[in-house]
């Protein structure tokens, strides 16, 4: 019976939602992404409503198709070199252009687009 009701709570708190994101925090998020002095991901991508774009980085759009989860992309914004040492993107997070909090309000954003 305990070994049921231990596989009865894990399967349960693997389906739990996660928690909300809120307007203001997706908002910020997207501020600092557009910021042409902080996140400026418009520099390199094209984003839905952002004014001239760059092309040199895929399009930033349905991005939970392209990571596995949040946690994944937001290691992407940290450092991309871990992933490809040639990569032209900025580590964001390893050089401190973004803090902490900054790196996950643009990623709540980000993951916030269809």
């Amino acid at each position: 019976m305990k070994l049921y009701l231990l596989v009865l709570f894990g399967l349960l708190a693997a389906c739990a939602a996660a928690p909300e994101i809120s307007e203001d925090r997706i908002g910020a998020g997207k501020k600092l992404a557009f910021d042409r002095n902080k996140g400026n991901c418009l520099a390199c991508h094209a984003i839905d409503d952002g004014e001239s774009p760059g092309n040199i980085g895929p399009p930033l759009a349905a991005l939970k198709t392209r990571f596995k989860d949040k946690p994944r992309l937001r290691e992407q914004i940290f450092d991309a070199t871990r992933f490809n040492p040639e990569t032209s993107m900025p580590p964001f997070g390893k050089n401190n252009i973004l803090s902490p909090d900054e790196i996950d309000q643009v990623v709540d954003y980000l993951w916030s687009l269809p």
